[in-house]
């Protein structure tokens, strides 16, 4: 049997999913050299503190070099670092330190865009016979002179941008300043591949693949249809995108022999590599491309990265990923760089400080590898931003309904008491929220209870309980808000797991938890008694079945 494939033992598990991933947004992490944005020093410096988290892989969103129209995702030299966050030899030296307190290093790779001003972009756009005339998605004006067809840009508008030069339109799923390239043009995918050889001979143990499933289009061009069902998880309900059904302009069936050639690189360094999907069946994607060992090694898409806090909804997330699954894996995110603070996306306005301690046991205790958003762990909310400091070009078109993804990125508090939270010395790009001062680092780690400890406890706690990292799961019938579930892993009980999501408390019947053992150690409220299980609000119960 494929090693990749295998579920149900140690010896026989790959590592990474056993493996907890903990994303670092560079911009915001720690600023070294006073300029006011976070760097690969910054990075380096708090690597003690990521391990001492208990998390094993370390994934930094994007440093290379940049106009930075859209912060480090418009990239115009795949082989370099930006000045801003450093330089090659930065980047040496975090990994490693990284390598030697047993940490792995996963960077962003941004293949389906480039910069406007990325060298090969400059010249496709010099004629329609040059030698890289054909690297990006170029099509001739319909006889009116409108778009080729009528897709949209996830950030608004057309995804059809004129240039004067070739007197045609290309593609930009994105920002208009990051033109769609071609991976139809058997060059450009090796350009990219030749890339991350560059990165993976340089010690990098795995890539997070930025916007997956938008390596390639309709050559025929084709326009999408309407969506049978507005799409509200990829995007918010004031953005028009989610009325269309994307099947044309991303998804498309070729993607899956490139992520092939990817996989067979990724191989041969022994690394790894996560997709991140956002589709209008996510699921479907997920399994895909992760089916059958010889494509990505997990996915993860925007399906709990919702409003929607429900146990009806997170169950049906996980049961329909298992349903389809052909052997892969999922990395299931409750926050990140591109979505509101779960805190107060899930929580609200004052959410209860218990339910980051909640919500981390709950996203440990589902089947798949974990990703932890930096200042998750201090349990910080959405940081409220004024439109005239706004950074993100997605905010400030689609203001003030969708507010943009600055109130997730502003700089993480290291202590209260330096300026800005210990940040930086200088004027930071985004501003520190005062209400994370109180949540600094330096403040939780003199609290027992701080949701910093707590987090620090429940990860070793669970690394003590293999079937939470290796166990196939299966759920129960409770009541709203209870998530009732059981992993069960050959050779041990199962475990069961209750988690009260709502804020008051709540007793029901599990015949399960009758004759189980209460498990000690995760630090959560809950109890059962004669197979009723109390859970106060945001409490839990863990227990290991007869």
């Amino acid at each position: 049997m494929n090693k990749d494939l295998a579920l149900h033992s140690g010896a026989d598990t790959p590592w990474w999913r056993e493996a907890i991933i903990y994303q670092v947004y560079p911009r915001s992490f720690l600023d070294m050299n006073g300029d006011g944005v976070g760097d690969l020093p910054g990075i380096t410096a708090k690597l003690d503190y990521i391990a001492a988290l208990g998390v094993d892989i370390v994934w930094i969103s994007p440093f290379f070099t940049s106009p930075m129209k859209d912060f480090g995702y418009d990239v115009s030299d795949y082989c370099d670092v930006d000045p801003l966050f450093g330089s090659l030899a930065d980047f040496d030296r975090l990994i490693a330190k990284a390598h030697g307190l047993g940490l792995k290093i996963m960077i962003d790779q941004v293949l389906s865009h480039s910069a406007e001003a990325h060298p090969w972009f400059a010249e496709s756009r010099k004629s329609r016979d040059n030698p890289k005339a054909g690297w990006y998605v170029w099509a001739d004006p319909l006889a009116d002179g409108n778009a080729p067809n009528n897709w949209l840009s996830v950030f608004g508008g057309s995804s059809w941008q004129w240039d004067s030069r070739r007197k045609q339109y290309y593609l930009h799923n994105f920002l208009a300043s990051q033109p769609d390239m071609n991976f139809h043009h058997p060059e450009v995918q090796q350009a990219h591949l030749d890339n991350l050889r560059f990165w993976l001979a340089r010690g990098v143990d795995g890539v997070r693949m930025d916007a997956c499933n938008f390596h390639f289009h309709d050559t025929e061009l084709r326009s999408n249809p309407p969506a049978l069902k507005r799409d509200t998880s990829t995007v918010s309900d004031v953005n028009p995108y989610g009325m269309q059904a994307h099947i044309y302009d991303k998804t498309r069936p070729e993607n899956l022999a490139f992520l092939k050639k990817i996989r067979t690189l990724l191989d041969e360094f022994g690394a790894v590599a996560i997709g991140e999907v956002g589709a209008d069946d996510a699921l479907a994607v997920m399994a895909d491309y992760t089916a059958d060992g010889d494509k990505l090694h997990m996915a993860y898409s925007f399906n709990l990265l919702t409003p929607e806090f429900s146990a009806a909804h997170i169950r049906r997330q996980v049961e329909q990923f298992e349903t389809r699954v052909k052997g892969g894996w999922a990395s299931w995110s409750v926050g990140n760089h591109d979505s509101m603070r779960v805190m107060t996306r899930w929580g609200g306005e004052h959410p209860a400080p218990a339910l980051a301690k909640l919500v981390l046991a709950m996203q440990l205790s589902l089947k798949g590898t974990p990703c932890l958003y930096q200042g998750d762990e201090l349990a910080l909310t959405e940081a409220q931003v004024p439109f005239e400091l706004l950074q993100d070009p997605y905010g400030i078109t689609f203001w003030p309904e969708f507010k943009g993804r600055d109130g997730c990125r502003t700089p993480m508090p290291w202590t209260n008491q330096a300026p800005n939270a210990g940040f930086s010395t200088g004027k930071p790009w985004l501003p520190v929220a005062a209400p994370h001062i109180a949540a600094a680092v330096a403040v939780q780690e003199n609290d027992p209870q701080s949701a910093l400890n707590f987090a620090r406890r429940l990860i070793a706690w669970r690394r003590q309980v293999p079937q939470l990292t290796r166990g196939d799961i299966v759920f129960f019938d409770a009541p709203e808000p209870v998530l009732a579930l059981r992993r069960d892993l050959d050779g041990h009980p199962g475990v069961l797991a209750a988690f009260n999501l709502g804020p008051e408390p709540v007793s029901f019947a599990w015949a399960e938890a009758k004759d189980a053992t209460a498990l000690a150690g995760h630090g959560l409220p809950g109890s059962v008694a004669d197979g009723w299980v109390s859970l106060p609000p945001y409490g839990a119960w863990f227990g290991t079945a007869k």
